[in-house]
């Protein structure tokens, strides 16, 4: 099996932001973007997906939280798509339904090489924390277009936006476990085109 692992770095005048990533990992996360919550957000990417992730994501947070959660969407996508090679052997879909007590997030997940979002969580309370709720899709829609994957998250149900967001990021978590899988029995690119 190849080593599913990359680093991904990238420096602008409002962000400089460095993600190492091991899609053959088991859950390890040190994230350190200066925001608390979503900090916890990506340790549950991490946990729940299994992967090995740090990120070291310095930005100017003295004016908002916006270009860090973005820029690290956008670099922890591009580390994604540099792991996962020419994609040969995986699963390639995945989905999850999570639950967090009255909440419940459906994720799935295509990695088609074509990034896409679709997203639904309802109305959010506008902060969670310190973390505004309205950076999620801007999140979601920044890794997958970066890391090339096809990208639907639904809220089926919930009211606690805390509940709602770590739902969303924990069932992202369980459908790109699957789909990273290796399939024993389809050993080469899943995709009639022949490649991904």
């Amino acid at each position: 099996m190849a080593d599913r692992t990359a680093e991904a770095h990238r420096k602008t005048k409002e962000t400089d932001i460095t993600v190492r990533l091991s899609l053959d990992g088991s859950g390890q996360c040190e994230a350190s973007t200066g925001i608390g919550f979503f900090d916890h957000m990506l340790d549950q990417l991490a946990r729940h997906g299994l992967f090995d992730l740090k990120v070291r994501a310095e930005g100017d947070l003295h004016i908002d939280a916006h270009h860090t959660v973005e820029d690290t969407g956008i670099v922890l996508g591009n580390a994604f798509a540099q792991a996962l090679g020419d994609r040969a052997g995986i699963r390639r879909y995945g989905w999850a339904a999570v639950p967090l007590d009255e909440a419940l997030v459906l994720v799935s997940v295509d990695i088609s090489g074509r990034g896409l979002l679709t997203a639904d969580l309802g109305r959010l309370d506008p902060m969670v924390g310190e973390f505004p709720s309205e950076l999620v899709p801007e999140f979601l829609r920044a890794f997958a277009s970066a890391a090339g994957i096809t990208l639907h998250v639904r809220k089926l149900c919930g009211v606690n936006s805390h509940h709602i967001i770590e739902a969303a990021f924990k069932a992202l978590a369980r459908a790109l476990r699957e789909a990273v899988s290796h399939d024993p029995r389809s050993p080469g690119v899943p995709s009639t085109k022949g490649v991904l």
